[in-house]
């Protein structure tokens, strides 16, 4: 049976790579004794695959990971068993189970949405002027910044991979494509606000949370727990 578990990150854990966070729930499957399959061969490891991993300094309450165990209790009782041995910073909000033959949660993910908030041990706060400058930025025919791969730099348009820009709350909300098909880091479009409100762009002046991680097409994105059921 595939489940599909959904966590948050938050607090100090953000520091935490993304083979730690796998380390750290493979030893709490483990803790918790739910019965998880194990591969085949020489070396088993458990059956679990991420959805998307997340940058380091990043938080999260909209996490996903996919794994095959042999017999499952039910949705709560599973979702107790693993927060009662995780620790603080990581929760478990969700557990669906997949039908057979679904798609693994990293081949389906085609957007994230996220929250931009001042880093409060920075002396600087410039969200209120990239706020200012949404709407100048988005009303241009393209919006351009410099694309950095392992191989090469390239100036890329931005803008088509970006799907909503908005003032939210103290900060600003934007949903981005993410993915296989295109993804486009919420880094940028901050770097790409600072470029239009003339303030120098500095990652460490802004707290980046993701929301929710989706699948679906632009205009009907569902979350990635929606391709399951509870059990």
């Amino acid at each position: 049976m595939k489940l599909r578990i959904k966590y948050e990150k938050t607090g100090v854990l953000r520091f935490i790579g993304h083979l730690d966070i796998m380390r750290l729930f493979q030893k709490a499957i483990r803790r918790a004794k739910l019965d998880v399959a194990y591969s085949k061969g020489f070396s088993p490891h458990q059956i679990i695959s991420f959805a998307a991993p997340m940058p380091l300094g990043m938080t999260s309450e909209g996490e996903y990971f996919d794994g095959e165990f042999n017999s499952v209790t039910s949705s709560e009782d599973m979702m107790k068993k693993l927060n009662d041995t995780l620790p603080e910073g990581i929760k478990v909000h969700d557990i669906v189970l997949l039908e057979d033959g679904a798609k693994p949660s990293m081949a389906l993910v085609t957007a994230s949405d996220y929250y931009i908030y001042k880093n409060e041990e920075c002396e600087n706060d410039t969200t209120c002027l990239l706020r200012d400058n949404i709407v100048s930025m988005m009303d241009k025919a393209s919006v351009d910044v410099v694309k950095k791969t392992k191989s090469k730099e390239e100036l890329t348009d931005i803008k088509p991979l970006i799907y909503e820009l908005k003032v939210y709350e103290d900060g600003i909300y934007m949903l981005l494509e993410s993915g296989s098909r295109g993804n486009l880091k919420p880094e940028l479009v901050i770097e790409a606000l600072c470029n239009e409100a003339g303030v120098e762009y500095n990652r460490y002046d802004y707290m980046i949370h993701r929301l929710e991680t989706y699948m679906g097409e632009r205009y009907d994105l569902k979350p990635l727990s929606a391709d399951g059921k509870h059990f």
